[in-house]
This record gives C-alpha cells, sequence and structure tokens, in this order.
C-alpha cells in the first residue's frame, strides 16, 4: 500500500493526494479502457483467424507465423511486470550491472534461432519433453520433465508476476488485492482459452508496443528531471537516504551508499553483488535453460511459417533485449535519486512506513516514478504498460502450460483421446492453473523479497541448469542414454532443491540481518553454484551413459547435431508413437459427431467460444505426407538466409560493444 507522502520542504505545500487516488480523473481511466478494448479487439480478430479447432491451430497457431509477431512475442512473453518491478528495483540498490541479464539473452536467442530450433522442427515435436521421448525413449524423461516446468510455472513465474503486478495494484488502482488478481487472471484466461497461440502472439505483439512506448515516454521524463547522462550519474552516486540510523540498529554504510562500481556491469568475482564469472558463465546455462529449453520461448519459434522467419524473430527478439538499460533499469536508478528516502530506506521502521516492507522499497522504485511523474493520462498509459507486461507473460505461460499437461500427461492417462477432447482438456487446465495462482497470492505476499530480480534468477539458478544441461548432451552427445540423461535430471534436481529449500528455511538475509543458513550450503553465489549443478549433472550423466548401452544411429536421425541432416528413416526407440500427432491415425474417421439439434444452446456456445465448430479438412494418406514434409522443413531460400545471417553478425557487434562500453 501507498505510504504517507511528506510536504514539499521548500514551497511547504500540502502533501499530494494518495498515490491510488491519482488515478480517479477522466484521462487516465479513459487511456486504461481503451487499452483493454484494443487488446479485446486484436485477440477477437487472432481468434478468427486461426482454426482453433485443431491441436496445431491452438498450440501452433497454424505454423503461420510471420517473423515481427514472432519476436515481439518472445519479447513480451519474457518480460513482464517482474522484469519492471525488478530491474528497475536492483538498478535503484545496486546499479546497471543487474542488466547483464537482459544482455546475455541476445547471444542465447541466437542460439536458439540457429541451433536448437533447426533441431526441433526436424524431430517433429510439440513440446521440450516429447522432444527428450524421441530422443531417449520411454516415459519418465517426458513425464518427469512436464511435471517439472508447470511446477516452475506456478511456483517462479506466475507468482512473481502476480507479486510485480500486485505492487501496482496497491499503488495505482487502490483495489482489493483479491479482486485485482482475480480480474487480471479472467481477462487473460479468456482469451487464451477462446484463441489459442494465434490470440496470444498477436496481442503479445501489441502489448511490446505499448511497453516501448510507454516506457520510452517515462524515461524522457526521468531524464527530463534529472538532467543529462553526466548529471544522473553524479546524482545516483550522491542518492543517500537522510534516515540511516534507529531501531537500536548500527547500520554499515555500505548498506545505504550507492556502490562505487555502480556504472560497470562486470563486478569483482569475489565480492562483487552480480560477479563477473558467474554472470558470463553460470548464467550462460540458466539462460540457455530459459531461452533454449522452455516450453513458452520454444512454442513461439515453432509456429513460424519456415526457418528464415524463426531466425529473423530471434534477431528482432536480440535487438528488443537490448533496450531494458534505458527504460528499466535507469528509471529505476533515476526513481533513488527523486524519491530517495522512500526508494533507498534502509532503517526497517522508514520502509515499513514507506512501502509496508521492513526489507526495503527498492521494489517500488518503478511503480513510485509512474504515479508521482506521468501526467493525466499518460499515467493511465504506464498503468497500461505495466498490466501489458503482466498479462502478457501470464497468457504465454497459460497457453504452454496447457500444451505441456494435454500432450505429455494428458495423452498418457487418455490415450485414445480425440482432438475434441484434448482441446476441451487444455482449456480446463487453464482454469485450473487460475484457480492455483490465485492460491499462490498469500505465499507471494509472505515471500517479499527485499529485490525481486535475486529472488527469480536464484531460484532458475536451483532449478534450470540440470535441464539446460540434459538438452546440450542431448543434441550434442550421441553417446548419452537414456539411464543417463534421467540420472543426471533426477541428481541436479536433489542437489537443487537442497539450496532451494535452505535458502526458503533460513531466508537470503539482508544487508542488515545476514541469513544465518549454513556457509557450506549458501555460501556460494547463486551464479557459480549454477556451474556446480551444471558439472554434477553432466558427470552423471556422461557416467551412467557410458556404463550402460548406447542407442543406434538409426533411432537418433535428425534428433541430434551430428545427424542433424540425415535423410536415413528413423525408426522410434519405443513401439509406441510419440505425441498428440501419433494418435491421427487412430481418430481419423473414428470420431462420432454429435448431431447438430441434439447439442444444448449452451454447448453450442461453448463450442463456438472455443472454435470446437471448426473442423480440419480430411486429408489422403499423400497429403498428410506432404504436409508432414513440410511442418518438418528447415530448408532457407539463399537471399533470406543471407539476410538473416547478416542482421545477427551485426547484432552480435552491437551487443558486444555495449558490453565493452559499459564494462
Amino acid at each position: 500500500m501507498a505510504g504517507p507522502v511528506s510536504p514539499n520542504p521548500e514551497t511547504g505545500s500540502p502533501a499530494p493526494p494518495e498515490l491510488s487516488q491519482r488515478l480517479h480523473n477522466a484521462a487516465d481511466i479513459s487511456v486504461i479502457l481503451i487499452y483493454f478494448i484494443v487488446v479485446a479487439a486484436v485477440g477477437l480478430w487472432a481468434m478468427l483467424k486461426t482454426n482453433r479447432g485443431t491441436v496445431g491451430g491452438f498450440f501452433l497457431a497454424g505454423k503461420d507465423m510471420s517473423w515481427w509477431p514472432m519476436g515481439a512475442s518472445l519479447f513480451a512473453s519474457n518480460i513482464s511486470s517482474g522484469h519492471f518491478v525488478g530491474l528497475a528495483g536492483t538498478g535503484a540498490a545496486t546499479g546497471i550491472s543487474v542488466v547483464t541479464f537482459e544482455w546475455n539473452s541476445v547471444f542465447l536467442v541466437l542460439i536458439l534461432g540457429w541451433i536448437f530450433v533447426p533441431i526441433y522442427i526436424k524431430s517433429g515435436v510439440l513440446t521440450m519433453p516429447q522432444y527428450l521421448k524421441k530422443r531417449f525413449g520411454g516415459q519418465r524423461l517426458q513425464v518427469y520433465l512436464s511435471v517439472l516446468t508447470i511446477f516452475i510455472c506456478v511456483a517462479l513465474r506466475i507468482s512473481s508476476d502476480l507479486f510485480s503486478g500486485a505492487i501496482f495494484i496497491k499503488l495505482a488502482l487502490g483495489l482489493d488485492l483479491y479482486l485485482a488478481i482475480f480480474l487480471l487472471l479472467a481477462i487473460t484466461a479468456l482469451y487464451t482459452i477462446s484463441g489459442g497461440l494465434a490470440a496470444v502472439i498477436y496481442t503479445d505483439t501489441l502489448q511490446t508496443a505499448i511497453m516501448l512506448v510507454g516506457s520510452f515516454i517515462l524515461t524522457g521524463f526521468a531524464f527530463a528531471e534529472v538532467g543529462d547522462y553526466e548529471s544522473f550519474t553524479e546524482k545516483y552516486m550522491q542518492a543517500v537516504p537522510s534516515v540511516v540510523h534507529g531501531d537500536n540498529l548500527t547500520i554499515s554504510p555500505a548498506c545505504y551508499t550507492p556502490l562505487p562500481d555502480s556504472f560497470h556491469i562486470f563486478r569483482d568475482p569475489i565480492t562483487g553483488d552480480i560477479p563477473w564469472p558467474g554472470i558470463v558463465f553460470g548464467n550462460a546455462f540458466v539462460g540457455l535453460w530459459y531461452w533454449c529449453t522452455d516450453q513458452v520461448i520454444v512454442q513461439r519459434c515453432l509456429s513460424g511459417k519456415n526457418m528464415s522467419h524463426v531466425k529473423a524473430a530471434s534477431v528482432l527478439c536480440g535487438y528488443l533485449k537490448l533496450l531494458p538499460l534505458f527504460f528499466m533499469v535507469m528509471p529505476g536508478m533515476i526513481s533513488r535519486i527523486l524519491y530517495t528516502d522512500r526508494v533507498a530506506c534502509v532503517v526497517p521502521s522508514e520502509c515499513l512506513k514507506h512501502c509496508g516492507s521492513e526489507v526495503g522499497c527498492t521494489n517500488y522504485a518503478y511503480p513510485i516514478l509512474v504515479m508521482e511523474l506521468m501526467p493525466n493520462g499518460l499515467r493511465g498509459l504506464m498503468i497500461s504498460v505495466m498490466l501489458a507486461s503482466l498479462m502478457s507473460s501470464l497468457t504465454s505461460i497459460f497457453n504452454s502450460a496447457s500444451t505441456l499437461f494435454t500432450v505429455d500427461i494428458y495423452t498418457k492417462v487418455r490415450k485414445g483421446a480425440s482432438e475434441k477432447e484434448l482441446l476441451v482438456a487444455a482449456r480446463v487446465f487453464i482454469v485450473v492453473l487460475i484457480v492455483i495462482s490465485i492460491l499462490w497470492v498469500p505465499l507471494i505476499e509472505a515471500s517479499n523479497s527485499g529485490q525481486l530480480i535475486h529472488y527469480i534468477e536464484s531460484i532458475s539458478s536451483y532449478l534450470g541448469p540440470p535441464v539446460a544441461t540434459v538438452f546440450l548432451l542431448a543434441i550434442f552427445c550421441k553417446r548419452v542414454n537414456e539411464q543417463g540423461a534421467f540420472w543426471a535430471l533426477i541428481t541436479g534436481l536433489a542437489v537443487g532443491l537442497v539450496r532451494m529449500v535452505a535458502e526458503f528455511a533460513y531466508g537470503t538475509g539482508t544487508c542488515l540481518e545476514p541469513s544465518a543458513c549454513p556457509t557450506v550450503i549458501c555460501g556460494v553465489h547463486y551464479l557459480y553454484f549454477a556451474l556446480i549443478l551444471v558439472a554434477i549433472t553432466a558427470a552423471v550423466g556422461l557416467g551412467v551413459s557410458l556404463l550402460t548401452r548406447p542407442i543406434p544411429d538409426v533411432h537418433l536421425y535428425r534428433l541430434c547435431w551430428a545427424l542433424r541432416n540425415s535423410t536415413e528413416e528413423r525408426v522410434d526407440i519405443d513401439a509406441e508413437n510419440n505425441g498428440w500427432n501419433a494418435q491421427e491415425d487412430a481418430q481419423e474417421g473414428s470420431e462420432e459427431h454429435e448431431p447438430e439439434d441434439a447439442r444444448s444452446c449452451l454447448r453450442k456456445g461453448c463450442d463456438l467460444f472455443c472454435g470446437l465448430t471448426q473442423k480440419a479438412p480430411r486429408l489422403s494418406p499423400e497429403e498428410r505426407e506432404v504436409l508432414q514434409r513440410k511442418l518438418t522443413d528447415t530448408s532457407e531460400e539463399p537471399l533470406w538466409r543471407s539476410v538473416v545471417n547478416a542482421n545477427a553478425i551485426v547484432l552480435l557487434a552491437v551487443a558486444v560493444f555495449v558490453h565493452g562500453f559499459y564494462a
């Protein structure tokens, strides 16, 4: 909730109104209403544009996406309200180094487009667990990764998004927390359930445009307040809160004074809050897990028209990932300059008064800047930006989690399920996710982390590296088999959970009150711990594989890098087929369509809303074979291959330059 605002010491004017009252004007309310109307219109258009009555149409947008909405959706799916709150908050607390989490993504998103996606397309999979099943065989890897990914979606992504969204809801809208979150989840689920991936991607594109426009306007207002870049750097280094003693605490100046290396991204390898070896090497594997093996991200690339569009989308997303320094991190730092006592408070009683949290108020840096600095109308635009980032992230999670549940779990329980039944199950699971998300809200409030971005990155560092390591071994090491991959994942998860549970039990600590977690468990920075996890997972995977039988090449054609261009016919390891498309033969002609008159009006309305009245055209065996070849084709026209390769080289050069400039 918003804390009291002191009178202006220079003018003696009365305190401005409570922050939640500032949206009570026609301009702001009108902008927010227009935002929701436009989003609804775009979602409706996308629903009508795509055949939502087929699995391919609902989950892959008919595999007909162009590069620009795909690239925008990659960016919007990644950038949530947690980024605005977390990056700005850590920027206010420690400077610009946090942006390296975003800039590292530039390299990883190119690896996604040039290395991983071609393998996924050639293998003909719809989900990442489905790829592991094809590569290694068996059921346990597929089910394990599906359950783990859904757990991460609920426990990490939805929770952090709702926590950050709740901050804006409290400050800006003044609504009851549960009511506001329920409304947001209901709206996002509405067009996710009805429209599928196409609706998500096209609304993501709109959300990206709104985010960029609104964020740069705020950055402009912020720099207008502090002056040029040189003035900004000087004022940030002087932004020390006026109250630094109290509550019977002896507070070290290091807890409230800006770091000497606040404007450098590479920090000391031992004492740095984000040590440079950890960000260069440890975060590379965490990022690889997120960008190259995560269902939310990869599913967008699998919906592309062809490989050139996928690569162009990766390049577009890479350019967009260079921007958070300017419209998230630096505005957070400016918020510390303008509202030092509120954003950079260090005495627990002062922080409790300003933002309701004793561990600090840096997470409120961006929301406070929006509510204090923006005029009527533009303030409504920025609230729309926050809603856009929150909703785009949630819709992506809902769609991808329902894909995992339907393809990798539900088909195991209902082996003979019809395509219509799979689509209904996917939509019902989204409703279940909404209920679980609302139940997580008390846990989110209880785990009010001092710096949200470190919470997100640390949990990712404990759960993600084993998955990334197994995917790397699967693609680049033919010798790794199912036993090695499974026990590598189990070992990596066990070690990661030990660290994660210990941190939850003891707390991560603050500058004033360090954590009591044993040094042997929590003494290693989480980015270094990610490297330890990678080494343990790789050792177990290779060791167990070398002690057991290898997989013959006949089962690996086009599933690993060495055999990616093989034209030999691949024989699936398991006798039973893989994935939803394997059920098509059994379903072909077996569905009995209920007579139109036998259905109630409610049933007809639900079917129309979900697109279940749309039928996939029946294909002959020859037509299906041609379609399958098209879906697994990664060929490119020479001209466009050269164009996207040239753009990738330019993007890499820009990324290297900005790293060097701020190093």
